[in-house]
């Protein structure tokens, strides 16, 4: 199969660009498949339509990736372990959607421990922040006596959840906030979380790799009835903040 001597160049001129066909990526680095662009609304709705999400750091341009295999997560298919289920039934926890978006982008694009950057810079946060406000991203927060302890944050496309990334404050805390997410995801009847790139650490949840074709195949099915865009709220029981320690 045909690969480019080159990445496809796109226009930040022109946000109705269309991208080069995926199976154009790059098989070094896995799933690199474009250059350039920007991070408008319009131009990531139809890269998550199509599978392609933007990855760099602050220092380099816009790039745009659909690996090849694809690590996902059916919501019914996380894997709790004992330790875990313990601290989802405590609920000393308070869990929310939709209600601190930014606070979880600050704390996901804080180094982590043994790195002294981020990938995810300031024209990411401020994209994720306009996306979130047109209603395709969203976040889910756990938080203990009013201290937002975990979280984490994707994007909405079809009935594909995208998981862009997560922090925990809190032992357990962002682990927490996937199990509540898969549980909302299921009542809405979604069919994958993408998590991108397979690692040890999400195999352990329950993580699997599929091929690209089957990754977008799926993906394409849900467009039938695909979820609309706007705030979410819980459509299921979740654990209730204490009265002595209100929500933000």
């Amino acid at each position: 199969m045909d690969r480019p001597t080159r990445l496809h160049w796109l226009d930040p001129l022109t946000p109705d660009q269309p991208f080069p066909a995926v199976h154009l990526a790059m098989r070094e680095p896995n799933g690199l498949l474009a250059i350039g662009g920007d991070l408008s609304v319009s131009r990531l709705i139809r890269a998550y339509r199509q599978g392609i999400f933007p990855w760099y750091n602050p220092d380099e341009p816009i790039l745009w990736w659909c690996p090849d295999p694809r690590a996902v997560l059916p919501p019914t298919q996380l894997r709790v372990s004992r330790s875990l289920r313990k601290a989802i039934q405590r609920a000393d926890y308070a869990v929310t959607l939709d209600r601190a978006f930014s606070q979880v982008l600050d704390a996901c694009a804080q180094p982590r421990r043994g790195s002294r950057g981020t990938w995810l810079g300031q024209p990411m946060q401020q994209a994720y922040a306009q996306f979130h406000q047109s209603g395709h991203a969203h976040s889910i927060e756990v938080w203990r006596q009013a201290k937002l302890i975990g979280g984490l944050y994707g994007v909405v496309s079809g009935r594909v959840f995208f998981g862009e990334s997560m922090f925990s404050q809190a032992t357990d805390a962002s682990k927490i906030a996937l199990y509540w997410l898969c549980q909302e995801l299921i009542e809405r009847q979604f069919a994958l979380i993408d998590c991108q790139i397979a690692s040890d650490h999400l195999a352990s949840l329950g993580a699997r790799q599929c091929s690209r074709v089957e990754f977008l195949q799926q993906l394409a099915s849900t467009f039938a009835s695909p979820c609309e865009p706007g705030r979410w709220q819980f459509q299921i029981p979740v654990p209730c903040a204490p009265a002595h320690a209100p929500l933000p």
